[in-house]
């Protein structure tokens, strides 16, 4: 995530519409010296280094939400860190860009203020340094949509991260349902925006559905492993990295089709030798030869 200095804003300065808005938020109406204003990225709709991201829609719900909050340092949910904030957000769309989804690249600006104290000066000197850049947001959403199928993520066998044909798979956040704070961090989730994704707890359903996901994953992955084993056990010639690669892309249908038939040519390949062979041993009148 970066702070955005436009050219108005670069002396931190707001102009009087903006000061306008500032002045909802304080008690004593504030003049334009005593106040310094940012602007800054908060979120986009890029998938992130967890593999997630919010959609456009998310983005807007957001703005409405984070008007008012807090900045604060690191998530630290302490009255002492409160230091600057949000008193505008906009969602910002950047249409020749594309997200690695393929679709239009947006992002959630907003505009902080804090005041021109004492206390504040060196924080003040750190953001125009460029030394305080990066921030996260702390927020809740209501839906985690996986990408490949549509269904609540963690309860279908896709794993975020890998690519199904051409697609990759990713959680979309959904429906926020309420935003926290944003924070100054040193390393946010996302590349350019940064997100600390907080979910509440989770109801006994979930959980259960969740446990069966993990189930399931753990299932496809060995049926995987078996199927690997019994391709090279059928053609010693294959190439097994490039065999792994192509059966991580196959799903559960698939894989037992291949098991099917690989297990059949193993056979053939490999026919299960008699403990017994004719001839290989002179049956007495005891039948000691029998024995096993």
């Amino acid at each position: 995530m970066e702070i955005r200095k436009e050219r108005r804003e670069t002396a931190g300065v707001p102009p009087e519409e903006e000061l306008a808005e500032i002045n909802r938020f304080a008690r004593t109406p504030l003049k334009a010296e005593e106040v310094y204003a940012f602007s800054l990225r908060l979120c986009d709709n890029e998938v992130d280094r967890d593999f997630e991201r919010f959609d456009e829609a998310a983005l807007g719900t957001l703005g409405d939400l984070f008007v008012g909050k807090s900045g604060i340092f690191d998530h630290r949910w302490s009255a002492e860190g409160q230091t600057a904030r949000l008193y505008r957000t906009e969602v910002v769309r950047e249409r020749a860009r594309t997200t690695a989804a393929g679709d239009g690249y947006c992002w959630l600006k907003g505009w902080a203020y804090l005041l021109r104290t004492e206390k504040n000066a060196d924080l003040i000197a750190e953001i125009e340094g460029g030394i305080k850049r990066e921030v996260s947001v702390g927020c809740s959403v209501s839906r985690r949509v996986c990408s490949v199928c549509g269904a609540e993520s963690g309860t279908c066998q896709h794993t975020p991260g890998q690519r199904y044909g051409e697609r990759l798979c990713f959680t979309e956040l959904r429906d926020p349902t309420d935003a926290y704070e944003w924070s100054f961090v040193a390393v946010p989730a996302q590349r350019q925006a940064g997100v600390l994704k907080r979910y509440g707890p989770e109801d006994g359903r979930m959980a259960e559905l969740r446990k069966q996901a993990e189930l399931g994953r753990k299932y496809v992955k060995e049926l995987r492993r078996e199927v690997a084993r019994l391709a090279m056990l059928a053609d010693d010639g294959l190439d097994g990295t490039v065999l792994s690669g192509m059966i991580r892309r196959l799903e559960e249908p698939e894989l037992l089709e291949l098991r099917r038939a690989y297990e059949a040519r193993v056979a053939k390949r490999f026919p299960p030798e008699p403990q017994l062979r004719h001839g290989s041993a002179v049956c007495g009148e005891d039948e000691a030869g029998f024995l096993i």
